[in-house]
């Protein structure tokens, strides 16, 4: 490859090259939402962060397979093995079948995530359409000798898995340290150890979604949907596999021990992390009162905010930060980042603007190209390449002014170099054009249907001529003939 591009492996600490298990084929898993409420700006930070680096890789000239999971079973209120099912919470409450509180939540986060610009996966696999698979993953884990039944129920034992291997790694946690300070919870005596985590779950007689299994009615545990659908959809072992931060411990860590008790190694070898969205230094979250959807940063309906801000304004803040940083959120934070991103779209519809006024070119582009190839090789620091992208705006700025003068070359290479770094890269989208679009089609429609009222006027049909200047009026056009045809506006409010 020409570029070689550094990652920060969370398993190893450390910045690595990225070579690929199965060059130029790379496989990536991303786990993705938990569907049983609308989606926030949690949702949006891993989805931004992990579409950067699929389009990347792409550009890079990688065949990628990604897959985002969607947890639709399995994933019990307190993240622990005890507690109700919060797809399945959700569905008593509303009093709703939980397949029908997955399909309107999948529905608004898939469409949050299209307003965000984020591309879809490659595949979006569900948790409750692989059970079968689950189901095989408990029964090799078993087999291994690294896990036991218990009044139906499935569970890892963490403590023999850690005696040949390391429970831990990732997380950097020791075992002894977490035996010491968890408590048995209530309700969970069928475990050997409180660290112990479910493979699979024996339902209670009112839980709603079970499947049948060797062991029991039941469902399986949160981790193990993409232990399972990992292995089926990128093999035994493959490249990337990213998240929040906040699923580092348990999830992830039960994911690796899943992955060697089941095959005998690894199956990742990179594992990235994003970090969190914090609000006044605190993590956002429904439980602090500090939570805000993606649909009201949209909409502005939100105590905490002062406005609302396009999905384009919120795709530029989170980059603005690197992935592996705390972004904390502010209206003024937002505002400046509104402001930003006008400058740099205003910047780009300038070029188009620029003269060639100079035969020889004193504008080097290809350094900024390369300092910004050099910032995304460096664990997508997509900071560095924004701040590359305002140094070329003071260039056409400044071209603008008849402070410089460019060639014809210099300014293709502008615009080639905003459409490569802005918009296939950062994935920003200049909705300005789609609204222009949008209202050119609608202008011309108006146009065709004030013209059939003039020639119904010349045919001297003045019912249809007089039905479409009352439709149009009611619907709020004004409509003015004229001596050359006719002009027309939408009436002010």
């Amino acid at each position: 490859m020409e570029h070689s591009l550094s990652i920060y492996n969370t398993l190893t600490r450390k910045k690595e090259v990225f070579e690929p298990l199965h060059s130029p084929h790379v496989g990536m898993y991303v786990c993705g939402p938990t569907v049983y409420g609308d989606p926030h700006l949690g949702h949006a930070r891993p989805a931004i962060t992990f579409d950067i680096l699929f389009r990347y890789l792409r550009h890079l000239g990688y065949k990628v397979r990604y897959v985002r999971n969607i947890t639709d079973v399995g994933h019990l209120v307190n993240d622990a093995d005890s507690g109700e099912d919060k797809i399945e919470k959700k569905a008593r409450l509303e009093n709703l079948e939980p397949m029908e509180i997955v399909q309107y939540y999948l529905i608004r986060y898939q469409k949050a995530m299209e307003a965000l610009n984020v591309l879809p996966p490659s595949i979006e696999p569900h948790a409750s359409g692989h059970i079968i698979e689950q189901i095989q993953v408990t029964k090799e884990i078993l087999d291994k000798g690294y896990a036991y039944e218990s009044e139906g129920s499935v569970y890892f034992d963490v403590e023999k898995y850690n005696k040949q291997y390391q429970y831990g790694v990732l997380s950097g946690r020791n075992i002894e340290d977490m035996l010491n300070t968890t408590r048995e919870l209530e309700g969970q005596e069928e475990k050997r150890n409180s660290i112990d985590f479910a493979l699979w779950k024996k339902a209670s007689p009112e839980h709603i979604m079970r499947w049948p299994s060797p062991w029991s009615d039941g469902f399986p545990g949160w981790h193990l949907e993409c232990t399972a659908m990992g292995k089926k959809y990128l093999g035994e072992t493959f490249d990337i596999h990213g998240g929040g931060m906040d699923l580092i411990f348990p999830h992830h860590e039960c994911e690796i021990a899943q992955s060697v008790a089941s095959t005998g190694h690894e199956a990742v070898k990179y594992w990235m992390h994003n970090n969190m969205v914090t609000v006044n230094g605190q993590k956002m979250g429904k439980s602090l009162g500090n939570f805000i959807n993606l649909e009201e940063f949209f909409s502005g309906n939100h105590p905490m905010l002062t406005q609302a801000y396009t999905p384009m304004t919120i795709r530029f803040f989170i980059l603005q930060a690197h992935y592996r940083s705390t972004v904390d959120f502010s209206n003024e934070a937002l505002q400046a980042s509104e402001k930003g991103l006008d400058r740099l779209l205003e910047a780009y519809k300038n070029i188009s603007r620029l003269e060639a006024k100079a035969s020889v070119s004193t504008l080097s582009i290809d350094e900024l190209r390369q300092k910004c190839y050099e910032a995304m090789n460096d664990d997508l620091n997509t900071p560095i390449v924004i701040s590359y992208l305002f140094e070329a705006s003071r260039r056409i700025n400044a071209a603008i002014d008849g402070h410089i003068a460019l060639t014809s070359g210099d300014i293709e290479d502008l615009k080639q170099f905003f459409d490569l770094f802005l918009f296939d890269l950062l994935g920003i989208r200049d909705d300005s054009k789609a609204q222009n679009a949008s209202y050119d089609s609608f202008a011309k429609a108006v146009d065709l249907l004030l013209q059939v009222r003039q020639q119904a006027k010349q045919n001297k049909d003045w019912a249809t001529s007089d039905k479409i200047r009352n439709e149009l009026a009611a619907a709020g056009f004004e409509i003015k003939d004229t001596k050359d045809g006719f002009e027309w506006q939408l009436k002010s409010k």
